[in-house]
């Protein structure tokens, strides 16, 4: 019960951010690290990924889908971790600390669970894993 719960909050939470990527990309533009080609196709293949991994988990009726959309996010969140650092960067940087740390810390916290809870919400990982990562029988 409280994995299809999480699994629709996320999904929501990624569509959210998906549309929001889409329409509004500027903020998103500059957090982006220089090295990004392509900027603006970046943040807006970001925003159909986001919006593609939300469908793929929502949808009832393919099993290997909703694991495909959970690896999709999880992989996602991975790779902008760099905007996040970079974030992070530009923030500590300016002379108010924009968002500060009490908004960074969390958020860089936060990614990994992100990642796990993609996999988890989507039975990409097996229920019957240990917290140590040793398969049960």
């Amino acid at each position: 019960m409280i994995r299809s719960v999480l699994r629709v909050v996320l999904a929501l939470f990624y569509a959210l951010a998906g549309v929001v990527h889409i329409v509004a990309p500027h903020p998103f533009l500059l957090i982006t690290p220089g090295w990004v080609p392509f900027p603006e196709l970046t943040i807006l293949l970001t925003g159909i990924a986001e919006l593609a991994g939300a469908v793929g988990l929502l949808q009832p009726w393919s099993v290997p889908l909703r694991r495909a959309a959970g690896w999709g996010l999880a992989l996602y969140a991975v790779c902008v971790f760099p905007a996040n650092i970079n974030h992070f960067i530009i923030d500590m940087q300016r002379p108010d600390h924009g968002f500060g740390l009490g908004y960074h810390i969390p958020r860089m916290f936060a990614q990994p669970v992100l990642v796990w809870l993609a996999l988890w919400v989507a039975d990409a990982i097996p229920a019957s894993w240990s917290r140590s990562g040793v398969r049960r029988r």
